[in-house]
């Protein structure tokens, strides 16, 4: 990763560029760095962008859930006097992007979803049993993508680490577990905020007809497809990624 983690208070996070905020949220397993494309893109487009860590495995395990995450956010939000800003979630940062504008829809100006969490409920967690075979952590990595290549030897030793901790492994099934609890569906329709949904054709984590279902519940949102694409669509089709943000923000005026 090319940008340097600031550490201020409570907080560590990447800020680049000078603008309207889009603080970019990551996923369970997601480092900062899926989104460097993102980060690159945005900073020169007359864009803030900001990246912090969420407390994932920080929190105490009583507080390891999707609405104390979001609470986090709103906390960042205020510590940096951010007035309204932008929110875009890979994963489950995007369910935690949504929960947080349940709670404080006043402070969201827009919402960028992709492969989000938030209503199917096997998104995240479990699978875990053999998680001290290396092989079968390797093909969990490379499912979450369409071109497997996409999962270098990094990402994946991040993941078998991850899941081979215990402390850290507790705490994933504990947010899989807040994940289902804190369904989305309900919600959705109240949350009049722009939303831009993009997602890949071939995403087998959280699949197509989960996005067909986020565009049908929320009131003003757009859905975007990549083709030839999983899980993770800013850090396996980055151009394209960008391409139709930047084009959605300009069409919206955001």
């Amino acid at each position: 990763m090319t940008h340097t983690l600031k550490k201020e208070g409570n907080y560590s996070y990447i800020e680049v560029g000078e603008g309207t905020p889009i603080i970019i949220l990551h996923g369970l397993m997601g480092g900062l760095s899926n989104f460097e494309a993102v980060i690159n893109h945005f900073s020169s487009k007359g864009y803030k962008i900001v990246v912090p860590e969420l407390p994932i495995y920080t929190m105490s395990l009583l507080k390891t859930n999707v609405k104390n995450f979001a609470k986090y956010v709103h906390e960042f939000i205020e510590f940096k006097g951010f007035d309204k800003v932008i929110l875009l979630g890979n994963s489950l940062g995007g369910h935690i992007a949504l929960y947080h504008t349940k709670l404080f829809q006043d402070k969201v100006k827009a919402l960028v979803i992709t492969g989000s969490s938030g209503l199917y409920e096997s998104a995240m967690g479990g699978g875990y049993t053999k998680r001290s075979d290396y092989e079968v952590i390797k093909k969990k990595a490379q499912d979450v993508f369409y071109n497997p290549d996409v999962a270098t030897k990094d990402i994946v030793d991040e993941v078998y680490a991850t899941v081979n901790d215990r402390n850290k492994l507790i705490k994933t099934l504990a947010i899989a577990k807040s994940a289902i609890r804190h369904n989305m569906a309900k919600d959705l329709p109240k949350m009049n905020v722009p939303t831009c949904i993009i997602w890949g054709k071939n995403d087998t984590v959280t699949p197509p007809n989960v996005a067909d279902e986020f565009n049908t519940l929320l009131p003003d949102s757009d859905l975007h497809w990549i083709d030839k694409c999983g899980h993770a669509a800013m850090m396996e089709h980055p151009d394209e990624f960008n391409k139709i943000l930047s084009k959605w923000l300009t069409d919206r005026a955001i």
